[in-house]
């Protein structure tokens, strides 16, 4: 874009904070141009609880265009220039039906493309890079099949891609003449990468073949690349193919070239790229690296940055250091830590405070990107730490499986394990360690605490799931049935018993627990602010000490807490202000 006095001027779409007034939460989860990039549809959230309005607009005017859609999803793609395809959710909030919508009619007689009728599938929408096909994916925790709609068609029917195998997992984009699509199974548990021709979908090239060592995470697509992202040994790696021209044969991937990061351990993701360039651009940050936007020449092999976020109040990333250590579990695997410091005020010699934070589930990768507002702690001499504990997908897919359904504690005694590991090398002492996790990394807080209350000064469970036999028993509230290839199904006397064994509420104990604070949101779909009221209030009764237990419900939020960014600035303030409490770290006021 062209920047100085010659610089066209500004055109604003969409102004978030002008439509946020008025209204105590406010977040849009969609931003969708057309294909003719003359209108946008984007998804309004109000309240927190993750049912969106979408409305259209004219680019250029801003002005409306026909009726809002409600009720639905923030899964929207284009279907050409006129047609919307949106999903839906049942009365438990499963996504379970995608519908065809035509701009200017009313959403009543919008077409029901498909009906996902198994309560533990839920449905997901995605559009291929090329933007000729859109994707409906239906999946499970561990099965997933895929439908396609060819979006140049006038007849807009959905096709089978990939079959329903249980045990499959499969995702899909497009290129040319093929079908890519990355495929899981228990055989291939870190994913293969294949092609298939338009006209016959069940004839498969494998691309890349399965790795013990390395996992493949996602793929993004161009005219003649292929980006491959992966993980090995526990980080984030990207990796550039060449591929052939469209039309001719296409076979196993060879030489491709890995983009070199600087840290020793970050974060990296695909960003927004021009399907049809040269240039793959990328999201990059690490703990002590501000967020950072860089293009990366896929035939030359240069990046270019082309933005980085500032840092006010005179940040110099030199002061800090990231480091990446391992502990071992009690089983002997080894666990990898990100770790993060300012070098002129630690002392590492045991009496230096430290802030844990862990979550450990759904084979999600907590990786250790950038958030200013941690340097609050950091610059007063906290040392801040990630356990990337099982149950995540940090070291693959049977990381995670080490981590779920009945060998789920794996994830608790990981966290203990990577705490004492700390402790023994003089990172912190008991008397100086302080936790924090969210939803199911609350989950983890609260079975931590329970096991081990000696161990820390202060813990922080943010809208915890710490109810979990009561929560999975009832299919009638949003995300049991989908979890119960998580967790395990209760009505199951073997998993009733497990689970039971580590739920936060039923192991709660007439024993001394450490500070803790338990956050909750009153229109939260995902815990029910029932879940974290009903574990304090447990705790009141029981526990022996007189240490702080503080119970915070934000009224008008969700599960992601208030949506604005100073009020989020706000909840960490909040959140730190009870940690340098518990450690008695605050200032002393003035008398008057």
């Amino acid at each position: 874009m062209p920047t100085g006095p010659d610089a066209p001027v500004e055109h604003i779409i969409l102004d978030e904070n002008v439509k946020a007034e008025g209204h105590d939460y406010y977040s849009i989860g969609a931003f969708k141009v057309s294909p003719n990039n003359k209108l946008v549809a984007y998804a309004e959230d109000t309240k927190g609880d993750e049912i969106y309005t979408v409305y259209v607009i004219d680019s250029a005017s801003g002005q409306y265009v026909g009726q809002p859609l409600k009720g639905i999803t923030s899964d929207i793609e284009w279907a050409g220039d006129d047609h919307l395809v949106y999903i839906t959710m049942d009365s438990i909030l499963r996504p379970d039906k995608v519908w065809l919508h035509k701009l200017g009619s009313d959403q009543s007689s919008d077409a029901c493309l498909y009906h996902e009728k198994d309560d533990t599938f839920s449905l997901g929408l995605q559009a291929s890079e090329s933007k000729k096909y859109l994707f409906v994916g239906s999946g499970s925790k561990n099965t997933s099949f895929i439908f396609y709609l060819d979006t140049s068609k006038q007849n807009k029917e959905l096709a089978v891609l990939t079959p329903r195998v249980y045990g499959i997992d499969t995702t899909a984009s497009h290129r040319g003449n093929h079908f890519f699509i990355t495929r899981r199974s228990d055989e291939f548990y870190n994913s293969e990468l294949v092609a298939c021709p338009l006209d016959n979908v069940a004839e498969t090239t494998v691309l890349l073949p399965h790795r013990e060592s390395v996992k493949i995470q996602d793929i993004q697509l161009f005219d003649n690349h292929i980006a491959v992202y992966e993980r090995e040994n526990g980080l984030p790696k990207v990796t550039v193919y060449r591929l052939p021209a469209i039309g001719e044969t296409i076979g196993q991937l060879q030489g491709g070239r890995t983009i070199d990061f600087i840290d020793p351990t970050y974060a990296v993701d695909p960003e927004e790229s021009q399907f049809h360039s040269t240039v793959l651009r990328f999201h990059y940050s690490s703990m002590r690296t501000p967020p950072s936007v860089y293009d990366y020449d896929m035939d030359s092999g240069e990046s270019v940055l082309k933005k980085i976020k500032p840092v006010l109040g005179g940040y110099d990333a030199s002061n800090y250091v990231t480091e990446r250590k391992w502990a071992a579990a009690a089983d002997g695997t080894q666990i990898p830590m990100s770790i993060l410091y300012r070098k002129d005020l630690v002392k590492l010699d045991g009496s230096d405070p430290l802030l844990l934070y862990g979550y450990g589930s759904y084979e999600i990768c907590i990786d250790p990107s950038f958030r200013g507002s941690r340097f609050s702690l950091v610059d007063r001499g906290f040392i801040y730490v990630i356990a990337h504990i099982r149950g995540g997908g940090e070291m693959g897919r049977k990381w995670y499986e080490d981590g779920k359904l009945l060998k789920k504690k794996n994830t608790f005694t990981d966290f203990v394990d990577c705490a004492e590991h700390l402790i023994q090398n003089k990172y912190c002492s008991k008397e100086k360690l302080c936790v924090n996790g969210r939803s199911a990394g609350g989950l983890l807080m609260g079975a931590v605490l329970n096991m081990r209350p000696d161990l820390f000064k202060a813990a922080v469970a943010g809208v915890p799931f710490v109810d979990v036999v009561t929560t999975m028993l009832d299919p009638t509230i949003p995300l049991t049935t989908a979890e119960w290839e998580e967790w395990g199904d209760p009505r199951k006397e073997e998993y009733y018993y497990y689970m039971k064994s580590y739920s936060p509420v039923d192991n709660v104990a007439a024993q001394e627990y450490p500070n803790i604070l338990v956050t909750a949101g009153l229109n939260d779909p995902r815990v029910m602010y029932s879940e974290p009221a009903k574990y304090v209030a447990k705790l009141r009764e029981l526990k022996t000490d007189g240490n702080l237990l503080l119970f915070k419900c934000e009224l008008g939020a969700g599960h992601f807490s208030k949506s604005g960014r100073f009020e989020k600035l706000q909840e960490d303030a909040f959140t730190y202000a009870f940690i340098l409490k518990a450690l008695g770290m605050t200032p002393k006021l003035a008398s008057l």
